[in-house]
């Protein structure tokens, strides 16, 4: 016994080669505090022994930081993939740890792609911050909702709404991750988008590929707060037709404006106002055979205006 001691000299480097020949599921290792404690905490990691590490700190991302600069950059998701953080008692804060080579969040340049640590809620998925190295430092930036939303993500956020909209005129869309949406409809509209044991949702999965969380509209109680909100922003307009085409007329101080097209309350289609206020929809199109199928009067059909 005192001969192991001996061997042990009081360094916790030695007692991580034991560990290792013993081989445990998890280790509890307090108090990770000194340069030496980081890196006997990575080697045990990396080495496939699951550890729970407890870093003091007053944020959850000061944990992280206490790492940055002890070990590689790139190595820290490897090592620390979830942090945990208790206060007064109780877990106030979860966040995943995950290394993707990427454009940082408000760069656009394609040759600006590096790795990138990005750090996001566990609950929800929502990015919060990014950790890479910018010139010859190690940065940590926060990311706002606006900055995680642009780009691609605002492109995916319309061709999602543009599906859902056969279920609700106005769905509220929220991308959660790449993988993952909340989509917020109508109480009433929340049957049809799920559909007979969840086969409408499955298959909308499976065209857009994310997983859909569906949720009511918590500000919606009835079908109609739902109308008496589009009715505020409808657009009066004149109809007409062509041979092969149906003719919308609105104010010309409108030209350039983008204009949703709902009959008796389902959206239907987008267009451009195009130039003297006109907005033409083709009678072969899908949205024209539908607005032919659906409209028996003007009083169906609701145009809003948005700038894009």
């Amino acid at each position: 016994m005192s001969r192991n001691t001996q061997k042990l000299d009081g360094k916790f480097e030695n007692s991580a080669d034991i560990l290792l020949l013993v081989r445990p599921d998890y280790t509890v290792f307090d108090e990770v505090r000194q340069r030496d404690d980081f890196r006997v905490f990575a080697d045990l990691r990396l080495a496939g022994v699951g550890m729970i590490g407890v870093v003091h700190a007053n944020m959850p991302l000061d944990a992280v930081q206490r790492f940055i600069g002890k070990i590689e950059l790139g190595m820290i998701p490897s090592v620390i993939d979830t942090v945990v953080f208790v206060k007064d008692g109780y877990v106030s804060k979860v966040y995943d740890l995950d290394l993707k080579v990427k454009v940082p969040s408000g760069m656009v340049e394609q040759d600006l792609a590096r790795p990138v640590i990005e750090i996001r809620d566990f609950e929800t998925g929502t990015l919060e911050y990014e950790i890479y190295t910018f010139g010859e430092e190690n940065v940590i930036v926060p990311v706002s909702k606006q900055e995680a939303k642009s780009g691609i993500y605002k492109l995916a956020e319309e061709k999602i709404r543009d599906t859902i909209r056969r279920f609700d005129a106005n769905p509220e869309i929220e991308i959660l991750s790449e993988s993952g949406i909340r989509v917020r409809v109508r109480k009433d509209s929340m049957p049809s988008i799920i559909g007979k044991g969840g086969s409408t949702i499955s298959d909308l999965e499976k065209i857009l590929h994310v997983h859909i969380n569906v949720e009511p509209k918590e500000s919606e109680d009835s079908l109609g707060s739902y109308s008496s909100q589009q009715s505020r922003g409808s657009t009066p307009f004149d109809l007409s037709e062509s041979t092969n085409s149906l003719l919308f007329q609105v104010d010309k101080k409108n030209n350039g404006l983008f204009a949703d097209i709902y009959v008796k309350g389902d959206y239907v289609t987008t267009a451009r106002v195009a130039r003297h206020g006109k907005i033409k929809i083709s009678k072969r199109s899908d949205a024209g055979r539908r607005l032919a199928r659906s409209a028996f009067s003007k009083n169906d059909i609701e145009i809003l205006l948005k700038d894009s």
